[in-house]
């Protein structure tokens, strides 16, 4: 994927919900909560208290898929 348009994608998506799927296989569901040109952050939501914070660098990015919480 263009990185500019990965970038541009997740920019639009910037607090919400989405899914991420890497080239290595890992999918990572949270809000994006920061976009720069090398690498985006999600806060991915646990069954705890605790909110973690996982960051995925563009060029390791093969999907993004929006999720509807409901």
């Amino acid at each position: 994927m263009n990185f500019q348009h990965i970038e541009n994608l997740l920019i639009r998506y910037r607090g919400q919900a989405v899914a991420v799927k890497t080239i290595s296989g890992g999918v990572y569901e949270g809000s994006i909560t920061d976009v720069t040109n090398d690498y985006v952050a999600l806060k991915l939501k646990n069954t705890g208290s605790q909110d973690d914070q996982v960051v995925i660098l563009l060029h390791g990015i093969e999907s993004v898929t929006a999720l509807v919480r409901e």
